[in-house]
C-alpha cells in the first residue's frame, strides 16, 4: 500500500482528516472529483469579492473548540447574518421577531404579537402537528406560515408543505425581541481571505488530485490506501444494494454587475412558490468587500437526479429506514470512514463537520 490514507472528497471533512493525519506522520492522498479544492465551501476571488459558488457558507458556532480549530486558518469577521424575505413585493425580518410582527401585523409589544399568533393558532384547530404546514401554523400561525413559509419550503423540497415532516420547521427561531440575528450562536462570522483559503492550508502539504473520480476506477482506488475516507453518498459507495436515497439539488446563476450595491444585504429570500428561486445572494456583503462593481447569485432548487450534485439529504422515514442499512454496512466496516454530509446523509452546519472530523481523527488515534 502506497498511502495510509485514501481521502475521497476535499471539503472540510476529507481536508482536515487529510491535515490532522499528515501532522502525525500518516501518507495521505485526497483525490477529488472537481476540478477545485473545497467541496461546496469553495469561493472564488472576483472583482475582488469572495463569491460562495456554491450558496451562501455563513460560519456558527457556540463549540468554542470548533472556533479556536478553524481560527487557526484564517481570520473571521464579525458578519452577523441577518436575511430579509420578500413577499407581495413586501419586505420582512428574518428570523421571526418583533420587527417580522409589527411588519405583518402592527403589534408593537410581545403580548400583542404572542395574543395573534395564539389567536391563529386557536382558529387552526391543530393539537399534534402531523406534517410541516401544521407544525408551522402552530408555531406562528397562519398568516407567517403563508407568507414567508409556505411557497419557500414548497420549493426548497419540491412537495406541499402537507407531505412533508414536522421535524423539518421544528427548530424554526421565533423571538420576542427586536432582534434580526439569524443565529443564536456565540460565535459568528466569514473568513477574511475566504473559504478556499482555509482549505488550501489544511492541504498545503498533502498530495492532492483533481478531476479523479473513485467509481472511474474503484479497483485501482481501493488498493492504493491503507484505509479509505470516504465523503462522498454512501449509498453510492454500496452500489445502491438498498436502493438510492433521495437528495434535493441546486442550480446557481451568478452575474457580476454595474453597480456597487445591488439589494443592500448579504441574502434575501423570496417566498412565493411563483418565483422560481428561493434568494439572491450579493456577496460583497458578507465582508464588505471594496469592489466598484458587484456579484449576486440566484439560487435555484431542483430535482436530483443520479450524476448530479447532491446537495441536501431528504430525511423522510422512507429515506432515514434505507439509509439505516447502510448505516449498519458502516459500522461493520474495518478500513473505512464515512464523513461529511454525503457520508453520513445528514444536514450538517459547518461547524458539526469540523466536530465530526476531529472526532474520526480522535477515533482513529486512539485505535
Amino acid at each position: 500500500m502506497k498511502y495510509d490514507y485514501l481521502i475521497v472528497g476535499s471539503g472540510l471533512f476529507g481536508s482536515i482528516f487529510a491535515y490532522e493525519m499528515n501532522r502525525i506522520g500518516k501518507k495521505c492522498l485526497v483525490i477529488e472529483r472537481r476540478d477545485h479544492i473545497g467541496g461546496n465551501v469553495y469561493t472564488e476571488k472576483r472583482e475582488n469579492i469572495n463569491v460562495h459558488m456554491y450558496g451562501a457558507h455563513i460560519f456558527h458556532t457556540s463549540d468554542k473548540r470548533v472556533w479556536e480549530y478553524i481560527n487557526q486558518f484564517t481570520e473571521f469577521n464579525n458578519f452577523i447574518n441577518s436575511p430579509v424575505a420578500v413577499y407581495e413585493d413586501k419586505m420582512y425580518n428574518l428570523p421571526f421577531n418583533m420587527n417580522t410582527f409589527y411588519q405583518m401585523w402592527g403589534v408593537k409589544t410581545p403580548s400583542e404579537a404572542v395574543s395573534k399568533i395564539e389567536e391563529q393558532k386557536r382558529e387552526a384547530n391543530i393539537s399534534e402537528p402531523e406534517n410541516l404546514e401544521q407544525q408551522a401554523i402552530s408555531l406562528v400561525g397562519r398568516d407567517i406560515y403563508t407568507k414567508l413559509i409556505k411557497g419557500y419550503t414548497e420549493k426548497q423540497w419540491g412537495k406541499d408543505c402537507t407531505q412533508l415532516p414536522a421535524f423539518i420547521i421544528k427548530r424554526l427561531p421565533v423571538r420576542l425581541t427586536f432582534d434580526n440575528n439569524y443565529f443564536n450562536d456565540r460565535y459568528q462570522g466569514i473568513p477574511l481571505d475566504g473559504y478556499t483559503a482555509i482549505i488550501e492550508k489544511l492541504l498545503e502539504n498533502v498530495e492532492v488530485r483533481l478531476e479523479c473520480d473513485f467509481f472511474d476506477n474503484r479497483e485501482h482506488w481501493e488498493n492504493i490506501a491503507e484505509k479509505i475516507v470516504f465523503t462522498g453518498m454512501i449509498d453510492q459507495y454500496y452500489d445502491y444494494r438498498y436502493g438510492q436515497l433521495e437528495y434535493r439539488g441546486l442550480r446557481f446563476e451568478t452575474e457580476t454587475l454595474d453597480m456597487e450595491n445591488y439589494q443592500g444585504n448579504a441574502v434575501i429570500n423570496y417566498t412565493e412558490r411563483e418565483i422560481p428561486y428561493t434568494r439572491i445572494i450579493e456577496h460583497k456583503h458578507f465582508e464588505g468587500s471594496d469592489s466598484d462593481k458587484t456579484i449576486v447569485t440566484r439560487e435555484y432548487p431542483s430535482e436530483w437526479k443520479p450524476g448530479d450534485e447532491a446537495y441536501y439529504p431528504v430525511n423522510d422515514d422512507k429515506n432515514n429506514s434505507i439509509y439505516a442499512k447502510y448505516e449498519d454496512l458502516a459500522h461493520n466496516e474495518d478500513n473505512v470512514i464515512f464523513g461529511g454530509r454525503l457520508g453520513t446523509y445528514k444536514y450538517y452546519d459547518m461547524w458539526k463537520i469540523i466536530d465530526e472530523a476531529l472526532n474520526a481523527v480522535d477515533d482513529e488515534i486512539n485505535k
